[in-house]
């Protein structure tokens, strides 16, 4: 069993049309419900957007009242708790992605009605909507930003102390709200969105050991692009020997395969696999002992081979020890048809005698064409290749 752990990327941004061609070995479409796990995931399921949020402290609301109001100062108000909140992820064709993210905020401070003061606490519900774009491609990086980013306040619900509560409390409440919350909220998100960003990035920009043979190093190869279903982003694949030998793969143009019914397709050119394949199937000479005494059907493949000795070799008898040695020729190759792979690898087959009285006697030289087959899945982020005889 070989292994090949080539990915364990998330996507944030990336973004291809369907009939856009790819220009590198390696490349990804993923759809928008796959997006939307990866953001969630990384903005709610790991607390980002609620630890940026703790810290929200909105500025004091002042209303002097009127003929049958008294003056109010609300102060000191804070976010005490923000409820689970929801995303979801829609794509916009040429521009980006959008993110709308709907949550519940629990607001508290200090309420001073006329010469009353008592705690105040204002449960608001709000959906943040926001456009995300990549831009200023660099050298396996891109820059995030945010466009129209919208905040919408929903519901609003004033509880004091006390319990009593004048229509002028809540006016003041949510024009104050509806005035002050969207410029809080959006700079909040936005910083989210960057270190997103970068921790998703970087996923794309990884180099990857294979055994102790070579890496294989990927990033993004181009600025991404999008379509109303699909997103996706072409790699640059470079694979290494040790020593910083860089084995080289045809990157000429192919074309993603339509996403359907699944969340992600990658695609890995074959030369690009060949490259790969070539750093883990690297077998010494391996060299086996052949006696009579230790295998019965040795045995007999040496008697065999005792009628190749040339008459002349008087000092060679069915007795002497027969040696095979296994040497890989040449790199080996996959090739990929539909639904089904194969790798074909060359060895040499070198059979050798040593006589109990003088040096090591060549007797015979085979090349071996082997085709193997390959049984392919994914498992731990990784490519698996099961190759067994034909």
């Amino acid at each position: 069993m070989t292994m090949l752990k080539l990915f364990g990327m998330m996507f944030f941004c990336g973004l291809l049309s369907p009939s856009q061609e790819v220009l590198s070995g390696l490349s990804c479409a993923v759809s928008p419900g796959a997006m939307q796990n990866v953001l969630s995931d990384a903005i709610l399921q790991n607390g980002l957007l609620q630890q940026h949020l703790q810290g929200l402290v909105l500025p004091n609301i002042m209303s002097e009242g009127g003929l049958l109001n008294s003056p109010t100062s609300i102060t000191g108000l804070h976010l005490v708790k923000c409820r689970p909140p929801k995303l979801s992820v829609s794509l916009l064709s040429g521009i980006g992605v959008q993110v709308i993210i709907a949550a519940k905020l629990e607001l508290s401070g200090n309420c001073l009605v006329g010469l009353l003061s008592q705690v105040i606490n204002i449960y608001v519900d709000v959906s943040i909507t926001a456009n995300i774009k990549c831009t200023n491609f660099e050298s396996g990086t891109v820059q995030v930003v945010i466009e129209d980013c919208l905040c919408v306040l929903g519901a609003v619900k004033v509880k004091l102390l006390s319990g009593l509560l004048s229509l002028s409390i809540n006016e003041v409440v949510l024009s104050q709200l509806t005035a002050t919350l969207p410029g809080l909220l959006c700079p909040v998100l936005d910083i989210v969105v960057n270190l997103v960003n970068i921790q998703l990035l970087s996923t794309l920009n990884a180099v990857v050991p294979v055994g102790s043979a070579g890496t294989i190093h990927y990033q993004l190869a181009s600025l991404p692009f999008t379509s109303d279903s699909i997103l996706g982003m072409d790699l640059d694949g470079v694979v290494k020997q040790v020593g910083g030998g860089i084995i080289p793969h045809d990157s000429s143009p192919s074309a993603l395969p339509p996403l359907l019914d699944k969340l992600l397709v990658l695609v890995l050119r074959q030369s690009f696999l060949n490259a790969a394949i070539s750093l883990l199937i690297q077998i010494p000479p391996q060299t086996f002992p052949c006696t009579p005494d230790a295998f019965s059907s040795a045995g007999r493949f040496q008697e065999a081979i005792m009628t190749l000795i040339p008459a002349g070799c008087s000092r060679c008898s069915s007795s002497s020890a027969l040696s095979l040695k296994l040497t890989l020729s040449g790199n080996p190759l996959i090739l990929l048809k539909e639904n089904k792979a194969t790798v074909e690898l060359s060895v040499l087959l070198q059979v050798s005698i040593k006589p109990s009285d003088g040096p090591i006697l060549n007797l015979l030289l085979l090349r071996i064409d082997l085709g193997l087959k390959v049984q392919v899945s994914i498992a731990g982020g990784r490519l698996v290749l099961g190759l067994s005889l034909g």
